[in-house]
Order: C-alpha cells, then structure tokens, then sequence
C-alpha cells in the first residue's frame, strides 16, 4: 500500500522528494518510490464555471437575467493544466493508496486549490486524507509536517472560507459587472471617448480604486496655505539655541483669528509687529526637562511590510517582491512569505539559536558576520520569549518572514536583488537580539513675558540595533553628534540674552499619493480607516482583500488600465478610466467603494474559518446583499 503527497507546483515536490530520499523514478507528471508518490499542481487546475456553461442564454449580457445566483455551483478543469489533473485523478483513484496527503501551499488560498483538485478527481474513498502544514521548505519542517499531518477534516472550516471568499468575488464580480456595464457603459464610454466598454468590479478591487481615486481628488482640490511661524534665538551670537514660538493659553494671541494655527500667522506683517514687541522685553529660561529614551527595534517583516519596504528602497512593485520572497522560501532560505504576522510563536522562539547559527555559518557575507560576531562578543541574549517579538496570540497561519538558516546552497545563483532583499530579511531579525537604542533628550521651554518659546534636542548616545537595521525614519533630530551643547549648560530660572526672533515661512502640505508598497499597507490596515468607532472594534485586524491576494489587485487594477503605476517612483494614480468608473460607482452603490464593506466581509470569511459562524449564515448574508442591491438599483 502507498502514500500520495500533492504538492502545489512541481519545484516544491523536488523538495518533498528530497527530504523524504526518493532520488529516482521520475515519471510523467509524478515520482514514485516504494511507499511513495509524490505529485503536483501547477497553480489552479480548477476554475468556477461561467454563467453561460450553467445556461447557453447567460451568456448575453442582459438585465432580465440577473442576479446570477446558481443553486448548485458548477465546477470545470482549466484546459492548459487537463493533462497534470488528469495524472493527479488517476493516481487518487489507484486501488493501492492508503494515505493522501494534501500539501499545498499552507494557507487558505492553497487549501482551495487542492480541495478543488479532490472534489474534482473523487479519489480512492478508502484512502484517509491529511493535510501537511509547514512554514518553510527545510528538510526539518518538511519532515515534521508530514509526522504531524493532521486529519483533513481540522481543515475543514479553513476550506469553507476559502469556497466562500471564491463564491462572494464570483457573484459580486460578476453581477455588479454586468449590471452596471448594462447600465452605464455608454456614459462611461462617452467621457473617456471610446465606442464601447465594460465595467469590471471586484469586491477588493473596486475598494482599493476608490481609495487611488479618492487620494487623487483631495491632493487636486487641495489649496495650500501660507502661514509665518516665529523662531526666537537665545544666548550669544554663535553660541545658541533656536526655539519656536506656540500660542498658550497665557499668549496675547491666544485663539486669536490672526493666527492659522497655534504655531503661526496668517499675515507676515502681523507677525512681524509681534517680534518687535517681544525683542523689547526679557527672556527666561522656565523649564528644562532633561531624560533617557530607549527605542527597540522594530517589528519583524509581514508581506505588507516587506512589500512597503521594497517598493520604497528598490522601486519594485508588491507582485515582484511576493515572487522575489517566494523564491527565497521554495530556495529553503526563509519562511512562508503570505503571513500578516510580524511575531515569533513562542515554540519557534525557543528554537531560534539554529536559525542564527545557520546565519553565522553559512551566509557568506562580511557586514552580517560583524553583527553576529559582536552579538557573541557582547553576550546579546537570544531569549525572546518574554519580549514584543513573540506573541501567539497575534499568529493565525504562520509567523513573521525570518531566515531560516538553511538553504545557502542556493544563495550563490540568486539574481542580486533577491540577494538584496533576503539580506533586508536577515537584518531585520538580527535587530530584535541587539540592545536598544538609546537617547538623551532636553526640551527647554524660554518665555518672554507671558509668551512661550520651546527648544529640544536628541541625540543619540547608544546605537543598539541602529548598528544593524535603521529605524523607517531617521528624525533629523536623533544625531549622534549634537551641533552644540549650549542647551545642556542652561539652567531653570535663569535670563537668557534675545539674539533675534525671525519669521519663518511654513505652508500646509496635501496628502501624499499612494506608491505600490504604502498602498499596501493601506489596505492592510483598512479597518482603520473606518469612521464608526464600534464597527472599527468589531473588525479590527481584518483589511481589504489578504496578504496572498492584495498585490495581485493592484496588479490587476493597473493591467485594466484603471490606474497607472509609474515605474521609477511606485506612485500610483488613476486613470481616466478609471476615474469614470469610480463616479460610477459612487453614484449607484457607495458602499462598494467603503473599506467598511469589504473589511466586515474579510472579518466573516474570518469567522467562518474559526467557527464563529456557520458557512450557511455566510452564504445567506452574501446572497442577501446582492438580492437588496439589484432590487434597489434596478427598480429605481
């Protein structure tokens, strides 16, 4: 009797057969060994059925037959992959497997794949199915997660969602699609001086228009305005402070309608009749406040993060990076990449010392070498348990992106912006064992008479992890050098000479457009965006669309030509196109442009996969909704 394992491409069914030391018997589309056969996909083998293969007459757009909501989904194979499916169904059918072992891609969107696979092939029924569940493709984890594959049905609830987000994207697609290129496709047509076209909607993608657009319109309609602050220098001439003026409660222009704001004028005559009031009085050092800062390095790499990071440091695009960071995981180099998780579990954390001994062994690189030399040299501890960095709570699939020590027999052959980004990984997990950075801090607060002036310096008197991965900002003001010392030699009380007081002009800046990484970001953190306080509580944590499937959209956005992406700088804009589209929508059905929407359907596909709420409930919501909808916009 046999053991079948379906891996999701061929590369990583090389590596199953590796691990498991079947060196030989390639056959056609499989490999097999005495206990074994190893198989694979090639991405989707599987596809949802198109109206038109349910009904000859759907496939003509028209209102009369809509909503499209079928009874009993149909399923069909893709015709470019029918010859590997057709290998797969035999094999799952043999009379002489005992155990199939789905190992796919550890996550919703891999568990889908192979589900459809199984539903699709009827495999073998006297065949227990298990599921191999792994964060990276080291021989190691390889080996412990075929020992602990756990029966398929603990999947199950997993599988519910991943049918149900596929179903919700079919029908949303679909029929707002037609109905609204029914509807307004020649109004459409028409702004954008094209004959004819259609309208694509997607439950994430319309979403994620809506915000390129929305950004887009506020930084057009955007005025700037100027305003004077005022910049008062203390001390002598050559030996001083400079400290900014703000409007307090005791000031003259206390929410004066002569002031922008609390830290300037709108008129420069205005303030400049106010410096000549205040260099005719007497300065005085009020309070000095002086303290240490600590600043831990920051968290470790999720895909949204690492994503953000590459677009801004490589001018890269997020599907890049995903397949940059996808090699590196199939080359054994890091851990499963689609993970939202930026902490350890604590279980990994406690085996950490290999992942680092494997860093200091075999990655042939000099700066790296120092960081883990001084690490061994200082004693840094490697106990992260009771630290920020591992938390289990925060873990659904997986943990944060890290090395895994292993794979350094790839590392040579890589492109050098996959060695580029790899290094950018190993960085940011060797900062989480270096010591804080560490900060003094002066703020001096000088008044003239009743009017406030305030001063502060940092500077940095310990690198700590600084030495290995810079903080995402580097503040102007944390220099490890400080431009005078001056400030530390004032003290409470005394007076203090008025060298000048000058006017500095400020103006008030627009929204920063999106780039390819920030938008990512954006739609991770998408929650956050809405406006109802208890609704943002009810699904906090859950964005629009997930870290397997957001670069995809705005790939897919920008190769329909609703926005456009420019390759130098990442910026995204939108497109004529799509700014059409957009007033489209937000005239019709708003709500489909508001995070709100699609996160709370996020946050369902959610509970579904932890058993909070049945797929049925699920299911009537969505069907429901677009019910409501079609009553409401085609009735009107």
């Amino acid at each position: 009797m046999k053991k079948i394992l379906i891996t999701e491409k061929p590369s990583v069914a090389m590596e199953f057969a590796k691990a498991l030391k079947i060196n030989s018997n390639r056959k056609n589309g499989y490999i097999e060994s005495d206990e074994w056969i190893i198989t694979w996909c090639v991405g989707h083998l599987v596809t949802m059925s198109y109206p038109e293969k349910y009904n000859e007459n759907l496939k003509q757009w028209r209102l009369d037959t809509l909503p499209f909501i079928p009874n009993e989904w149909k399923y069909e194979i893709i015709p470019a992959v029918q010859n590997q499916f057709s290998i797969i169904e035999n094999l799952l059918k043999r009379e002489d497997i005992e155990e199939i072992y789905n190992a796919g891609d550890s996550g919703r969107e891999g568990e889908y794949i192979q589900r459809l696979v199984l539903m699709m092939a009827k495999p073998n029924p006297k065949a227990k199915i298990k599921r191999v569940w792994i964060d990276s493709q080291t021989e190691e984890e390889i080996l412990r997660g075929i020992r602990e594959a756990k029966d398929a049905e603990e999947y199950d609830s997993l599988s519910d969602s991943a049918y149900l987000r596929a179903k919700e994207d079919y029908l949303i697609g679909i029929n707002f699609s037609r109905l609204l290129s029914i509807t307004q496709g020649r109004t459409v047509a028409k702004q954008i001086n094209e004959d004819r076209t259609s309208i694509a909607i997607g439950r994430v993608m319309t979403c994620v228009l809506g915000m390129v657009v929305e950004r887009e319109r506020e930084i057009r309609n955007f005025v700037k305005t100027k305003y004077y602050k005022l910049i008062g220098d203390f001390g002598e001439e050559g030996n001083n402070i400079q400290a900014e003026w703000k409007s307090t409660e005791t000031s003259k222009y206390f929410q004066s309608p002569k002031l922008y704001n609390e830290t300037g004028f709108k008129k420069i005559e205005d303030a400049e009749e106010f410096i000549k009031e205040l260099l005719t009085k007497e300065a005085i050092v009020t309070e000095i406040k002086k303290s240490k800062q600590k600043e831990n390095a920051p968290l470790l790499f999720n895909l949204a993060e690492i994503q953000n990071e590459c677009s801004k440091l490589f001018k890269i695009k997020p599907d890049e990076t995903l397949e940059v960071i996808q090699n590196l995981y199939e080359k054994k180099l890091v851990t499963y990449p689609r993970t939202d998780a930026r902490v350890l579990s604590t279980a990994v954390a406690k085996e950490i010392s290999k992942n680092l001994n494997g860093i200091a062994k075999g990655y042939n690189d000099e700066e790296i070498k120092k960081h883990i030399n001084k690490m061994i040299e200082e004693k840094y501890s490697t106990n992260l348990v009771k630290t920020k960095y591992v938390n289990d709570s925060k873990i659904t699939d997986h943990y944060a992106i890290i090395p895994t020590g292993q794979g350094y027999e790839n590392y040579e052959k890589l492109p050098e912006l996959h060695k580029k980004i790899y290094k950018l990984i190993v960085k940011r997990f060797i900062a989480i064992f270096y010591p804080p950075a560490e900060y003094n801090k002066v703020n001096v607060t000088i008044n003239i008479d009743t009017e406030v002036f305030s001063a502060s310096q940092k500077v940095c008197i310990k690198k700590g992890y600084l030495e290995v991965a810079k903080n995402k900002v580097q503040n102007e003001e944390s220099e490890e050098e400080p431009k005078s010392d001056f400030i530390n030699t004032l003290k409470k009380g005394e007076k203090i000479n008025i060298v000048n007081i000058t006017t500095k002009e400020a103006e008030t800046s627009p929204p920063t457009r999106y780039n390819s990484g920030s938008m990512i970001l954006a739609m991770e953190n998408a929650g956050k965006l809405i406006e109802d306080e208890e609704l943002r509580e009810q699904i906090k944590g859950a964005g629009i669309g997930t870290s397997a499937t957001r670069a995809e959209i705005i790939k897919k956005l920008e190769k329909i030509k609703y926005i456009e992406i420019n390759n130098k700088t990442q910026i995204i804009t939108p497109s004529n196109k799509g700014e059409a589209i957009y007033d489209v929508v937000k005239k019709s059905m708003p709500d489909m442009l508001n995070p709100k929407l699609t996160a709370s359907w996020e946050k369902g596909l959610e509970m579904v996969a932890n058993k909070e709420i049945l797929p049925t409930e699920f299911m009537n919501k969505l069907e429901n909704y677009i019910n409501t909808k079609f009553n409401k916009l085609v009735l009107k």
